[in-house]
């Protein structure tokens, strides 16, 4: 019989996989183990077993002396590392996240759309002792939270549709789950370019988002201004749309200068 060549179809699916299993290192406990892998991303302990020794012939996956299952590797951390560089955005909005935190006081984030979730790329913290500080790195949905919501509200209509369509889960009893006053909502945000947030992705935590557009005129992202939600008073509030509007236009207008230059 004779040797059944792969097929691009194939190739894909095992692409996929292998982009599957280290995924979920990013939000997943640091160390993962062949059965816990399995039972996730629903494949038999041999294909991921496979996929595993693979990643770590490459170094983007290690194993340590005395501790089961497998952790990610140099590799992988220096192609975080490699992306966090070149990521034209960080470099435009470092000044002025670093400015708008020591004119509120308060910590200022921004944000990536990675798929249909986001990530924290970058924060400057509140120099107050009581803040709010986040995870960068870690994936959120987009529908809970100023960040995820002006995000959501900036997409094209089919990926937008495509979110809504999704159970949305609460992160906190603030979390809007119905998908009518959620549309509602982010209409809205469309409109005024501006989304807050209190209490609904994180109790406690007050926040006010504007959309990033790139040099593309694509939502890449957004920025933030954040902090405990007691501080975050409808006249503050106020303030701060009008802040983080700003702060927006001007980060890409540096952005698209980056990328002609």
């Amino acid at each position: 019989m004779p040797t059944r060549l792969p097929t691009e179809n194939s190739g894909t699916e095992t692409a996929g996989r292998v982009a599957d299993v280290l995924l979920l290192f990013v939000d997943g406990d640091q160390y993962l183990g062949v059965t816990a892998i399995s039972r996730a991303l629903g494949l038999s302990k041999a294909v991921v077993y496979r996929i595993l020794q693979s990643l770590v012939s490459r170094e983007l996956l290690a194993t340590d002396p005395g501790v089961s299952g497998y952790r990610l590797g140099p590799a992988a951390v220096a192609l975080g590392a490699s992306a966090l560089r070149r990521y034209d955005a960080r470099v435009a909005a470092a000044p002025v996240l670093r400015r708008l935190c020591e004119e509120t006081g308060e910590t200022t984030t921004l944000s990536g759309l990675v798929g249909n979730e986001r990530v924290y790329l970058q924060q400057f913290e509140s120099p107050r002792e009581i803040k709010m500080t986040v995870d960068i790195g870690r994936r959120f949905p987009l529908h809970a939270g100023s960040s995820g919501k002006v995000i959501l509200a900036c997409l094209p209509e089919d990926r937008r549709d495509a979110v809504l369509a999704g159970e949305l889960p609460a992160l906190t009893d603030r979390t809007i789950t119905s998908h009518d006053e959620l549309r509602e909502q982010l209409a809205q945000i469309a409109r005024e370019g501006v989304a807050v947030s209190l209490g609904e992705r994180q109790s406690g935590a007050g926040s006010v988002a504007a959309p990033l557009f790139g040099p593309d005129g694509e939502i890449h992202g957004a920025i933030s201004i954040c902090g405990p939600e007691y501080r975050f008073t409808p006249d503050l509030i106020e303030r701060y749309r009008t802040l983080i509007r700003d702060a927006a236009k001007e980060i890409q207008q540096h952005w698209g200068w980056l990328r002609k230059s």
